[in-house]
């Protein structure tokens, strides 16, 4: 569950905020080569993905020839143009409807695969190619002459080009089993999207840690309030500087529901009071604040609920930290 890897925010000013969608596959920023020449909508097609030049291979630094005579430089381009045709044909063989390279992609090629009736994208991001080749079923082929059927993609069922903004954008969506997605943000300012993106983030974060560990325990700072009231039971069973961690970690626990207070816009020193004097005995674990609202709830009711991975790593800092002050007092 990476979602860094296989879950890509894109973000595009303009329009509203409703309509952001979560696209069944890929979006990429790219267009096709030849637009004029090349399709730009395509039913069921078939995608081959490679990580290698379809093109006349360059010297690393500087290539020197030596020619002799002067159809030597005919030769020379002739030799160009057939290597890049027995590319051309190796991969047209497999009858591709889209072909896609992270790296450059010659004019040349470009001729043959319009002829051919083939869509072609180049210079892609590694990242973006693995996600295509996630979402469609295709194998990133490294070496044309290494092509098989079983590389070729046809798990997308739409692929096509559409302009967003100022932009265009490739989809490749409807796909069968898709285990990569693109999510479009729109919205009517980059500020507006950039903190509607660290949302998203963080929801995501916390999705993903409830499908690895479903442990769910009462949201709306009853957790929090119920381990600092117990802090403090304990910290008055203590005697000496020992108490002090104990005290400091119970404040700590109060920052969670003390910032949902001040969010919800209640009067924080009197809703702190209260939920305090709630769990103070140790029955009350369920009550929490309704963060809509701003009201004290039980949350149990409400069905609001909190990851508890968090807290309990942090528990367990607290008590290795403790453990260490008293070894050290």
């Amino acid at each position: 569950m990476d979602i860094q890897k296989y879950i890509k925010v894109e973000k595009v000013p303009g329009g509203q905020l409703e309509d952001s969608v979560v696209g069944k596959g890929v979006m990429i920023n790219k267009d096709v080569i030849a637009p004029g020449k090349m399709r730009r909508k395509i039913l069921n097609q078939r995608i081959i993905l490679l990580d290698w030049p379809v093109e006349y291979k360059k010297g690393e630094n500087q290539t020197n020839a030596e020619l002799l005579k002067e159809e030597d430089w005919g030769v020379l381009l002739q030799l160009e143009e057939e290597y890049i045709e027995r590319l051309c044909v190796q991969i047209l063989k497999f009858k591709p409807d889209v072909v896609i390279t992270g790296k450059g992609l010659s004019d040349l090629a470009c001729h043959y695969f319009s002829k051919a009736g083939v869509s072609g994208m180049r210079r892609l991001r590694k990242t973006d190619n693995n996600r295509i080749a996630k979402a469609c079923g295709a194998v990133i082929v490294n070496r044309p002459d290494e092509l098989q059927q079983s590389d070729v993609g046809t798990g997308a069922g739409i692929f096509e080009v559409k302009k967003i903004g100022d932009e265009f954008f490739a989809f490749f969506v409807d796909c069968k089993e898709p285990k990569a997605c693109t999510v479009l943000l729109r919205g009517p300012s980059k500020d507006l999207l950039n903190e509607v993106e660290r949302n998203l983030q963080d929801a995501m974060s916390v999705a993903r840690n409830i499908l690895k560990n479903p442990k769910l325990g009462p949201g709306g700072g009853a957790t929090q309030l119920t381990v600092s009231a117990t802090l403090k039971q304990k910290s008055s069973s203590v005697e000496g500087i020992e108490k002090w961690p104990y005290e400091a970690a119970a404040i700590a626990f109060e920052a969670i529901p003390r910032t949902l207070a001040h969010n919800c816009g209640v009067n924080v020193i009197r809703t702190m009071t209260a939920l305090q004097g709630k769990h103070a005995n140790g029955e009350k674990s369920w009550i929490g604040i309704d963060g809509n609202t701003g009201v004290i709830t039980d949350v149990k009711e409400k069905k609001i609920g909190g990851y508890l991975f968090g807290l309990l790593l942090l528990l367990s800092f607290i008590s290795f930290a403790i453990s260490i002050f008293t070894f050290v007092g």
